[in-house]
């Protein structure tokens, strides 16, 4: 019979291993060493643990080898998936020419490996080499990087940085047209969701100046149509609730640039900054119009025009204070520039 000789520290840790390990083995070989500990044979040991005996030998063999480490140990093979052998060759596939399903994936290699896999087996297969299932992102064909890097750094940032002392007031301006429909999304449900759909195409217009600190919005509302008219009531309006310096980023949208807008700023002493072409990831107000897509319209049904603008202003107008923990995360100023690969890789 081996012989261990037990310190009250070591019973000590091996008690707590067996009363609070998450692993069922490593309470099982904790609860043989404490049968140990208190004298019981191994003959008993085996049939109260419903081990053999052999097993037995080899846990105490551990204990007296490595001590409580041994303990822990959880030496389980884990069987090694036979795509392994196609390692470099799928790593290649997904890189050069990625699927939109595993089905597609699994018929595409198994004509340049030469081995069928189940679909199970090339899913668990990618996951363990960090493919993952990812939502295409979108590059405007026509964007300048160049152009896009030097506004963000020589003038987008700097002006930021005066808001954010607190000696200029920056917002982003731009407008949004919600029609009256059926805005549908994916949902987490037992079975196939289905949303009433209004009929007409009425429309809700709005043009908003997205303040870059506080996260206000401070907007122009209609039904009709969003003119170079809008704009200049929107400037006072802006103008109206500030004594600092203004300055908006927005895009090159003909009503916003225009000869009546660009005169109003002056006598305003409104700095205008339009965006470099085809911008729409340098416009803050842009993941503004998302969130509210996202949080008042996906999968609503509205029985009027009437409830569903009031929906919309009602976020608009006070998601700087409802939601502003989130905006804060939201509308963060890391602004996405794209990269030489990343329009070179366009597909």
């Amino acid at each position: 019979m081996l012989r261990i000789e037990f310190k009250k520290e070591e019973i000590d840790k091996i008690r707590s291993l067996n009363k609070t390990h998450l692993h069922p083995f490593v309470r099982q070989k904790s609860n043989v060493l404490l049968l140990k500990a208190n004298n019981i044979s191994h003959g008993l040991i085996a049939q109260i643990c419903d081990i053999s005996e052999n097993t037995l030998r080899n846990y105490f063999r551990g204990y007296m080898e490595s001590g409580i480490e041994s303990l822990t140990e959880i030496p389980f093979y884990k069987q090694q998936s036979k795509l392994i052998q196609f390692d470099s060759i799928i790593r290649k596939y997904f890189e050069e020419t990625p699927p939109s399903t595993i089905k597609q994936a699994c018929s595409d290699l198994e004509e340049r490996i030469g081995f069928k896999s189940s679909e199970t087996q090339m899913r668990e297969y990618i996951k363990s080499i960090d493919i993952k299932y990812r939502k295409v992102g979108s590059v405007p064909a026509k964007v300048d990087i160049e152009k896009q890097k030097y506004f963000h750094d020589n003038t987008l940032q700097p002006k930021l940085e005066e808001a954010k002392n607190g000696a200029r007031e920056v917002y982003f301006m731009d407008a949004a047209h919600f029609v009256l429909g059926a805005f549908l999304s994916f949902l987490w449900s037992f079975k196939r969701i289905f949303v009433r759909t209004p009929s007409g195409r009425q429309r809700f217009n709005v043009l908003g100046a997205l303040n870059a600190v506080t996260k206000k919005m401070i907007t122009i509302k209609n039904d009709s149509y969003i003119t170079s008219i809008q704009v200049c009531e929107l400037f006072r309006k802006i103008k109206e609730q500030t004594q600092l310096p203004v300055s908006i980023i927005l895009d090159n949208a003909k009503y916003q640039k225009c000869a009546l807008v660009a005169s109003l700023a002056l006598e305003l002493n409104i700095e205008l900054l339009y965006l470099p072409a085809y911008s729409p990831n340098l416009n803050l107000i842009e993941r503004f119009w998302k969130f509210v897509k996202k949080n008042c319209l996906n999968s609503i049904y509205y029985k009027d025009f009437n409830v569903f603008s009031a929906s919309i202003c009602d976020l608009v107008d006070n998601a700087h204070t409802t939601h502003y923990e989130e905006l804060s995360s939201l509308l963060s100023w890391n602004f996405q520039l794209y990269s030489e690969d990343q329009i070179k890789n366009a597909a």
